[in-house]
């Protein structure tokens, strides 16, 4: 079958970066031509932007593809790159965290308390053996811990594997035995939506007998930090509090250095299928791509900036652009433990007020969210300190992008939509906001020193005006270095498919327009084959949520005798729409608005007017659930969605129709 994308859908607006942006911004033109002239050295001045103990000579060992070294004989501390350099540049008193509770609790924690705080964490984990290759599990709510927990791991060369606080105790087992977790760092419980939603219960179940398998024999220590107040049953011997070990411990601990290819972090994809992946990160390349885009695509000035990204630590979001990225950079930066809408559904904006936030980095799903509610939330809120704003985790669609420079950004802030996944460790697509005229859609271009392509089946280049495979035709310093303890799986899953051209696949679609600029159009396994017209979801759905009636749309392929695949649509209505019509008949509307945007090819078979979609914690909508819906299946595992009731809404809403 051809891996040929049918392109329907045209955006022709352009925006130019700001007035003056440009001229302050970090990140400028010539890195293209630097990176071009010589990849390996652009890396490699990079890199040097950190402090190395041990200086490398080797930027690049690629003798044993897929298998990389980057600056494989340096040697750095992670920690200390986020940490002690700065208190010893004198920037200590700097805000490192600024952290608000979903109750309205508050603490601001300085480069010098955060350095403090890691280094005690540090010490208690050497007391309880926990050296150097050993694994440590974190399953937090977002708190100042939280990062301080990853730090102290990584800073005495220890590898940590977070666990999102929204999975399961079986979730939580399986990447625990997995990674040979020696000990947990979790919390009593943490606050969602008004309420406690509690951790240790379900590490105590963890830890447990489950499911026949035996007690979890790896783990030696829990230490437990007081945040939900709730109730918690204890193991004497096994179970410590935080508060009782972390400020009785001692307050300096010499962050000594480790080479550069030291395991930093495994962090567990869940795919639709099969095992979770522990996809496996190092310390030096990994640390230095991600400095170096949270530099110039958020464009820090750390001096002046307030950073927020949105994503939780339990996710690569988190790890790269809350935890790594911007304390490497010695940024200020926001740290929120609740959702968008808890108190009120202006939660996020009164943040961005309070603190001043000047660069915000969150999901198109949450962006989507907030068009639903409408704009005149935001808009009752001063959001004039934003001057950057980012999107990450799928494809956004052209009129979300606008209502977001429009309604959040005041019709001038740049904004850049960014690409990367999990195994990439940190961006590889994206604009530059002072370089580059952005289109609302658009992923843009690769970023400097970075090799992408998109390519048809059998690997050739597809050229412009074309859809196919998105790979990467280099290997790029934060890679992932391997799938934990299943290197076999690691080739057959990221290499197989172009092993004689050794690229890197990532399993998403994209197209090149006439400009050769990139456009996601999400994954592969979402592509539909429609009367023998292969046709992206995502173009689909943008043309859906550009109907002044549609807040959000989740499009899949659903079988169909006639077609082969059938277009079939879940469509959230705007309230503002709802407030001024009925949805009656909008269905109807909305299939003839695809034929007149897209064709009559892409015109939905079945359109569904629903309340919600089923999205993770993270925000990504679970499109599987719906072609199981779609196709009169049985819904398959729901455990990691945000609300497991969605489903059986959704269900009743279609067998009613």
């Amino acid at each position: 079958m051809s891996t040929q994308i049918d392109h329907l859908l045209n955006e022709t607006r352009r925006f130019s970066p700001p007035d003056g942006f440009a001229a302050q911004a970090v990140g400028s033109a010539d890195l293209y031509a630097r990176a071009a002239e010589d990849r390996e050295g652009f890396w490699a001045d990079q890199a040097r932007e950190l402090h190395w103990h041990t200086p490398f000579t080797e930027v690049l060992d690629w003798s044993t593809p897929p298998f990389a070294r980057w600056f494989g004989d340096g040697e750095l501390n992670v920690a200390y790159n986020c940490l002690d350099r700065h208190v010893e540049a004198g920037h200590g008193d700097r805000v490192a965290l600024l952290w608000e509770g979903e109750p309205g609790d508050e603490r601001a924690l300085t480069y010098a308390e955060l350095t403090t705080e890691v280094s005690r964490l540090a010490n208690v984990l050497e007391g309880l053996g926990v050296g150097e290759g050993d694994r440590v599990a974190i399953y937090l709510p977002m708190i100042p811990e939280a990062v301080a927990a990853m730090l102290a791991v990584a800073r005495i060369g220890a590898i940590h594997s977070v666990v999102f606080g929204g999975f399961s105790a079986d979730s939580l087992r399986s990447r625990i035995d997995d990674a040979g977790a020696k000990v947990v760092i979790t919390a009593d419980g943490g606050y969602r939506k008004g309420k406690v939603s509690a951790l240790k219960p379900a590490v105590d179940l963890a830890l447990a007998d489950r499911n026949g398998s035996g007690v979890q024999e790896s783990v030696e220590h829990v230490i437990v930090v007081r945040r939900g107040g709730n109730d918690v049953d204890w193991v004497e011997g096994r179970d410590l509090w935080w508060h009782d070990v972390v400020p009785a411990a001692a307050p300096t601990h010499e962050a000594r250095p480790f080479p550069a290819e030291t395991p930093l972090f495994i962090l567990y994809t869940s795919g639709t299928t099969g095992k979770p992946k522990g996809i496996l990160h190092t310390s030096g390349g990994y640390l230095t791509q991600a400095a170096f885009t949270n530099r110039v695509v958020h464009d820090i000035h750390p001096d002046t900036d307030v950073y927020w990204c949105t994503a939780d630590v339990g996710w690569i979001t988190g790890h790269t652009y809350v935890t790594y990225g911007p304390l490497a950079n010695g940024a200020t930066q926001v740290l929120y433990e609740g959702t968008p809408d808890a108190p009120h559904p202006g939660r996020w904006w009164e943040i961005i007020q309070k603190y001043g936030v000047t660069v915000f980095y969150t999901a198109p799903t949450a962006i989507r969210s907030f068009m639903k509610i409408g704009r005149q939330v935001p808009q009752g809120f001063d959001l004039s300190s934003l001057r950057v704003l980012g999107s990450v985790g799928e494809p956004i669609n052209p009129e979300a992008w606008v209502w977001y420079r429009d309604i959040i950004g005041a019709e001038r802030t740049p904004i850049v939509d960014t690409w990367w996944q999990t195994e990439t460790g940190a961006m590889m697509i994206s604009a530059l906001p002072g370089v580059t005229e952005t289109k609302p859609g658009a992923a843009q271009v690769a970023l400097p020193g970075i090799a992408i392509d998109v390519v048809d089946d059998d690997g050739e280049h597809v050229g412009t005006g074309n859809g196919g495979l998105l790979v990467v035709t280099e290997p790029w310093p934060s890679m992932l270095r391997g799938i934990w303890g299943d290197p076999e799986r690691f080739v057959e899953t990221y290499w197989e498919k172009f092993a004689d051209r050794g690229f890197y696949f990532a399993g998403d679609g994209a197209r090149l327009d006439d400009d050769g600029d990139i456009w996601l159009l999400g994954r592969v396994d979402d592509v539909m084959n429609v009367s023998g017209h292969r046709l992206s979801t995502a173009e689909i759905e943008s043309s859906l949520v550009a109907h002044e009636a549609t807040a959000e749309a989740a499009v899949v392929g659903a079988s169909d005798e006639t077609t082969g695949q059938a277009v079939v649509a879940f469509v959230i209505l705007k309230q503002s729409y709802l407030d001024r019509h009925s949805a009656e008949g909008v269905a109807t509307t909305l299939r003839a608005w695809v034929g007149e945007q897209i064709g009559p090819i892409a015109r939905p078979r079945d359109i569904y007017i629903v309340g919600e979609l089923p999205k993770t914690r993270s925000g990504k909508i679970m499109r599987r659930l719906l072609r199981d819906v779609a196709e009169g299946r049985e819904v398959g595992d729901t455990t990691t969605l945000a609300d497991t009731m969605v489903m059986s809404t959704i269900q009743a809403k279609i067998t009613t129709k």
